[in-house]
């Protein structure tokens, strides 16, 4: 429910998503976890972090109306977080690979690195966060129905059309 309270704010480009997202990304760190979803787990972590970064940008860009003003990238933008979320699916997915008892170590990481990089660019205001967070819930969704978690798969199922919801209304609001 945390969840997809955060992404229903998310979509409406309201600030009160982070309490939201702060409480399931703390939940989820110990389910992943216990899954030996070790990237999805660490991801938690870095969501949390980045999701109070993403509170302090969010409150200072909000439009009259109180909602976040949304911008675009570039093309050179584009190319560093492609080449970003390349070599993190690379390293980590290596790593775990390597070093632990990872279930499906380079899917996990792909999870993982796209979702970083999307993280990164919805704290950022970006629009095209939205393609890598639809990107980021096909690939979830298969992974948690093989891994059995047939509820996360069920919400990320729901994310998937929450996150095409959000790309279109912020993309209605980019162009007012």
């Amino acid at each position: 429910m945390l969840g997809l309270v955060n992404v229903g704010l998310l979509m409406r480009r309201s600030i009160w998503n982070y309490p939201f997202g702060l409480a399931m990304v703390a939940i989820y760190a110990f389910v992943f976890f216990d899954e030996k979803l070790y990237s999805d787990a660490g991801l938690q972590v870095f969501f949390f972090v980045v999701q109070i970064y993403g509170w302090m940008q969010w409150a200072k860009a909000r439009d009259e109306e109180g909602l976040v003003i949304v911008k675009t990238l570039t093309n050179d933008a584009v190319a560093a977080y492609a080449g970003s979320a390349f070599a993190i699916w690379v390293v980590l997915g290596t790593f775990m690979k390597s070093f632990t008892d990872a279930a499906f170590p380079f899917w996990d990481s792909s999870i993982a690195a796209l979702s970083i990089i999307a993280q990164v660019m919805l704290a950022r205001r970006l629009i095209e966060n939205w393609f890598l967070w639809i990107a980021v819930d096909i690939l979830a969704i298969g992974l948690f129905a093989i891994k059995g978690l047939y509820p996360t798969a069920a919400l990320y199922l729901v994310f998937l059309a929450m996150s095409v919801g959000g790309y279109f209304g912020w993309r209605r609001a980019r162009s007012r």
